[in-house]
Protein backbone atom coordinates (compact mmCIF):
# COMPACT_ATOMS: atom_id res chain seq x y z
CA UNK A 1 0.00 0.00 0.00
CA UNK A 2 1.62 3.07 -1.34
CA UNK A 3 2.26 5.86 2.17
CA UNK A 4 -0.15 8.41 0.99
CA UNK A 5 -2.87 6.12 1.09
CA UNK A 6 -2.17 4.48 4.52
CA UNK A 7 -1.87 7.90 5.86
CA UNK A 8 -5.42 8.80 4.46
CA UNK A 9 -6.72 5.34 6.26
CA UNK A 10 -4.96 6.14 9.40
CA UNK A 11 -6.62 9.87 9.73
CA UNK A 12 -9.95 7.98 8.26
CA UNK A 13 -9.73 5.34 11.40
CA UNK A 14 -8.43 8.52 13.74
CA UNK A 15 -11.40 10.54 13.22
CA UNK A 16 -13.89 7.39 13.10
CA UNK A 17 -12.75 6.11 16.33
CA UNK A 18 -13.23 9.68 18.27
CA UNK A 19 -16.65 10.22 16.79
CA UNK A 20 -17.54 6.67 18.03
CA UNK A 21 -16.54 7.01 21.10
CA UNK A 22 -18.24 10.66 21.96
CA UNK A 23 -22.01 8.77 20.90
CA UNK A 24 -21.10 5.48 23.00
CA UNK A 25 -20.45 7.87 25.57
CA UNK A 26 -23.60 10.24 25.26
CA UNK A 27 -25.80 6.93 25.10
CA UNK A 28 -23.98 5.17 27.92
CA UNK A 29 -24.95 8.65 29.47
CA UNK A 30 -28.62 9.03 28.84
CA UNK A 31 -29.51 5.31 29.50
CA UNK A 32 -28.16 5.04 32.95
CA UNK A 33 -29.04 9.01 33.61
CA UNK A 34 -25.61 10.45 34.55
CA UNK A 35 -25.16 13.66 34.52
CA UNK A 36 -21.94 15.43 35.17
CA UNK A 37 -20.60 16.18 38.40
CA UNK A 38 -21.84 19.06 39.83
CA UNK A 39 -20.83 21.21 43.31
CA UNK A 40 -23.56 21.00 45.63
CA UNK A 41 -25.19 24.10 46.40
CA UNK A 42 -24.30 25.74 49.44
CA UNK A 43 -27.03 25.25 52.45
CA UNK A 44 -29.57 28.29 52.75
CA UNK A 45 -29.24 30.11 55.65
CA UNK A 46 -31.85 29.95 58.32
CA UNK A 47 -34.39 32.68 57.97
CA UNK A 48 -33.84 34.84 61.45
CA UNK A 49 -36.82 35.27 63.37
CA UNK A 50 -37.58 37.99 66.19
CA UNK A 51 -39.86 37.90 69.39
CA UNK A 52 -42.49 40.48 69.58
CA UNK A 53 -44.88 41.07 72.41
CA UNK A 54 -47.90 43.44 72.18
CA UNK A 55 -51.85 43.73 73.51
CA UNK A 56 -54.16 43.31 71.22
CA UNK A 57 -57.97 44.56 71.52
CA UNK A 58 -57.10 43.94 75.55
CA UNK A 59 -55.19 40.45 74.98
CA UNK A 60 -51.28 40.20 75.56
CA UNK A 61 -50.19 38.01 72.42
CA UNK A 62 -46.74 37.07 71.62
CA UNK A 63 -45.53 36.02 68.25
CA UNK A 64 -42.16 35.02 67.18
CA UNK A 65 -41.77 36.43 63.52
CA UNK A 66 -39.97 36.99 60.54
CA UNK A 67 -38.41 40.37 60.80
CA UNK A 68 -40.16 41.32 57.68
CA UNK A 69 -43.62 40.57 58.98
CA UNK A 70 -45.76 43.22 58.37
CA UNK A 71 -48.08 44.27 60.75
CA UNK A 72 -51.36 43.55 58.76
CA UNK A 73 -50.10 39.51 58.20
CA UNK A 74 -48.96 39.38 61.74
CA UNK A 75 -52.88 39.80 62.41
CA UNK A 76 -54.24 37.72 60.01
CA UNK A 77 -51.95 35.11 59.36
CA UNK A 78 -50.53 34.43 62.62
CA UNK A 79 -53.73 36.03 65.29
CA UNK A 80 -56.50 34.89 62.59
CA UNK A 81 -57.66 38.49 62.99
CA UNK A 82 -58.92 38.41 59.73
CA UNK A 83 -61.36 41.69 59.91
CA UNK A 84 -58.30 43.75 59.01
CA UNK A 85 -58.34 43.46 55.04
CA UNK A 86 -55.81 43.43 52.73
CA UNK A 87 -56.77 45.01 50.27
CA UNK A 88 -53.82 47.49 47.91
CA UNK A 89 -51.37 46.51 49.88
CA UNK A 90 -49.79 49.49 49.12
CA UNK A 91 -50.97 52.06 51.94
CA UNK A 92 -53.38 53.54 49.55
CA UNK A 93 -56.97 52.20 50.30
CA UNK A 94 -56.99 51.95 53.87
CA UNK A 95 -58.66 48.76 54.26
CA UNK A 96 -55.86 47.88 56.56
CA UNK A 97 -56.44 50.30 59.01
CA UNK A 98 -56.18 49.25 62.41
CA UNK A 99 -55.66 51.92 65.46
CA UNK A 100 -51.83 51.74 67.50
CA UNK A 101 -52.13 53.25 70.97
CA UNK A 102 -55.22 55.14 69.57
CA UNK A 103 -53.60 56.36 66.53
CA UNK A 104 -55.13 54.96 62.92
CA UNK A 105 -52.01 53.37 61.03
CA UNK A 106 -51.95 51.38 57.61
CA UNK A 107 -50.99 48.03 59.30
CA UNK A 108 -50.25 46.79 55.60
CA UNK A 109 -47.05 49.45 55.58
CA UNK A 110 -45.89 49.41 58.83
CA UNK A 111 -43.54 46.02 60.40
CA UNK A 112 -45.04 44.07 63.31
CA UNK A 113 -41.29 44.07 65.09
CA UNK A 114 -41.85 47.81 65.07
CA UNK A 115 -44.74 47.47 67.43
CA UNK A 116 -43.34 45.64 70.22
CA UNK A 117 -44.68 46.78 73.67
CA UNK A 118 -47.59 48.58 71.34
CA UNK A 119 -51.46 48.38 72.24
CA UNK A 120 -53.54 47.35 68.97
CA UNK A 121 -56.84 47.81 68.38
CA UNK A 122 -58.42 46.04 65.56
CA UNK A 123 -62.35 45.44 64.06
CA UNK A 124 -62.72 42.86 66.38
CA UNK A 125 -62.05 44.78 69.47
CA UNK A 126 -64.26 47.56 69.21
CA UNK A 127 -67.65 45.73 69.84
CA UNK A 128 -69.18 42.70 69.41
CA UNK A 129 -72.55 41.23 67.48
CA UNK A 130 -74.74 41.65 70.33
CA UNK A 131 -72.66 44.68 71.86
CA UNK A 132 -71.72 47.12 69.04
CA UNK A 133 -69.22 49.74 69.34
CA UNK A 134 -71.30 53.40 68.41
CA UNK A 135 -69.62 53.57 64.89
CA UNK A 136 -70.67 50.29 64.04
CA UNK A 137 -73.84 50.70 65.49
CA UNK A 138 -74.34 54.21 63.03
CA UNK A 139 -73.14 52.32 59.98
CA UNK A 140 -75.64 50.26 60.32
CA UNK A 141 -78.09 52.90 60.95
CA UNK A 142 -76.90 54.93 57.47
CA UNK A 143 -75.79 52.22 55.37
CA UNK A 144 -72.64 52.82 55.63
CA UNK A 145 -71.20 49.71 53.89
CA UNK A 146 -72.20 48.11 51.18
CA UNK A 147 -69.86 44.84 49.82
CA UNK A 148 -68.58 45.64 53.72
CA UNK A 149 -64.83 44.96 52.08
CA UNK A 150 -63.99 48.04 53.48
CA UNK A 151 -65.66 48.69 56.23
CA UNK A 152 -63.26 47.46 58.95
CA UNK A 153 -60.66 50.04 57.95
CA UNK A 154 -63.37 52.77 57.64
CA UNK A 155 -64.96 52.57 61.01
CA UNK A 156 -61.32 51.97 62.80
CA UNK A 157 -60.31 55.13 61.00
CA UNK A 158 -63.76 56.72 61.70
CA UNK A 159 -63.10 56.19 65.74
CA UNK A 160 -59.69 57.63 65.23
CA UNK A 161 -60.83 60.37 63.18
CA UNK A 162 -63.33 61.44 66.06
CA UNK A 163 -60.64 61.24 68.56
CA UNK A 164 -58.06 63.14 66.64
CA UNK A 165 -60.78 65.98 66.16
CA UNK A 166 -61.51 65.69 69.94
CA UNK A 167 -57.39 65.97 71.07
CA UNK A 168 -57.74 69.26 68.39
CA UNK A 169 -55.20 67.41 65.91
CA UNK A 170 -54.96 69.82 62.58
CA UNK A 171 -55.74 68.96 59.18
CA UNK A 172 -55.04 70.40 55.59
CA UNK A 173 -58.67 71.52 55.75
CA UNK A 174 -58.45 74.23 58.56
CA UNK A 175 -57.89 78.14 57.87
CA UNK A 176 -56.45 78.46 61.49
CA UNK A 177 -54.02 75.61 62.55
CA UNK A 178 -54.02 76.96 65.85
CA UNK A 179 -57.65 76.68 66.49
CA UNK A 180 -59.66 73.65 67.52
CA UNK A 181 -61.03 72.06 65.16
CA UNK A 182 -64.96 70.80 65.20
CA UNK A 183 -66.50 68.10 63.37
CA UNK A 184 -68.01 68.99 59.86
CA UNK A 185 -68.62 67.54 56.97
CA UNK A 186 -65.46 69.08 55.82
CA UNK A 187 -63.72 68.32 58.59
CA UNK A 188 -64.33 64.35 58.44
CA UNK A 189 -64.76 64.41 54.41
CA UNK A 190 -60.49 65.20 54.58
CA UNK A 191 -59.57 63.15 57.31
CA UNK A 192 -61.23 59.78 56.14
CA UNK A 193 -59.99 60.45 52.44
CA UNK A 194 -57.46 57.73 52.93
CA UNK A 195 -59.84 55.12 53.26
CA UNK A 196 -60.77 54.57 49.63
CA UNK A 197 -64.84 52.23 49.17
CA UNK A 198 -65.09 51.28 46.04
CA UNK A 199 -68.86 51.25 46.18
CA UNK A 200 -69.24 55.02 47.18
CA UNK A 201 -70.71 54.78 50.35
CA UNK A 202 -69.33 58.13 51.30
CA UNK A 203 -71.79 60.43 52.05
CA UNK A 204 -73.44 57.67 54.23
CA UNK A 205 -70.37 57.03 55.91
CA UNK A 206 -70.27 60.69 56.95
CA UNK A 207 -73.88 60.91 58.31
CA UNK A 208 -72.76 57.96 60.28
CA UNK A 209 -69.26 59.92 61.52
CA UNK A 210 -71.97 63.00 62.52
CA UNK A 211 -73.73 61.03 64.15
CA UNK A 212 -71.59 59.36 66.44
CA UNK A 213 -69.63 63.09 66.74
CA UNK A 214 -73.45 64.71 68.04
CA UNK A 215 -73.55 68.05 68.65
CA UNK A 216 -69.76 68.88 67.42
CA UNK A 217 -70.71 68.23 64.04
Amino acid sequence: MPDDVATRISRRGVLGGTAATAVTGAVTGAVTGAAPAQAAPAPAAPTPVMPVRFKVNGERRELTLDPRTTLLDALREHLHLTGSKKGCDHGQCGACTVMVDGVRINSCLSLAVMHDGDEITTIEGLGTPDRLHPMQAAFVAHDGYQCGYCTPGQICSAVAVLDEIKRGVPSHVQADLTAKPRATADEMRERMSGNICRCGAYSNIADAMRDVAGADA
